[in-house]
């Protein structure tokens, strides 16, 4: 086996790269995070806007984050791994400040946004992800396989 098959347009095989092993449990999370965060945040920020902004644009935020993620999980490399490092610091960031906002703060957000209570009405999932996205990323899941001859 070569070191490019298995790639789309002569890339490397991602055989243990970010979309493999727990790479695509992370990548399927991911995704279904993204397309909800932004459809629910689409929805909210053209139909209520008026009624919570903030809650609104921090959703529409954590969607970017997410499909930021998605992304580079699904691209690979040492570069997407970098970014994704990045990205995964910034959600976390994010669901640490937003949760504490709407714990100590609860009059700021008439509405919930995803990291609300710490993601508590999506089962926490916004604050175990990039935890685990963190580690799958620093242990070197994005790091091709050294071909062998």
């Amino acid at each position: 086996m070569s070191a490019t098959d298995g790639g789309a347009g002569g890339r490397p095989a991602d055989r243990h790269g970010l979309r493999s092993g727990p790479g695509r449990l992370l990548v399927t999370l991911y995704a279904i995070f993204t397309v909800g965060a932004a459809s629910r945040s689409l929805y909210q920020l053209s139909t209520r806007f008026d009624e919570a902004p903030l809650a609104y644009l921090l959703s529409a935020g954590a969607a970017l984050v997410y499909a930021l993620i998605t992304v580079v999980l699904v691209r690979g490399g040492e570069r997407a791994r970098r970014l994704g490092l990045a990205a995964c610091a910034v959600e976390l960031a994010g669901v640490l400040v937003v949760g504490t906002w709407t714990v100590l703060d609860p009059s700021a957000f008439p509405d919930s946004t995803v990291w609300s209570t710490y993601g508590m009405g999506y089962l926490f999932l916004p604050l175990v992800l990039p935890v685990v996205g963190l580690f799958w990323l620093r242990a070197g899941g994005a790091r091709p396989a050294v071909p062998r001859d």
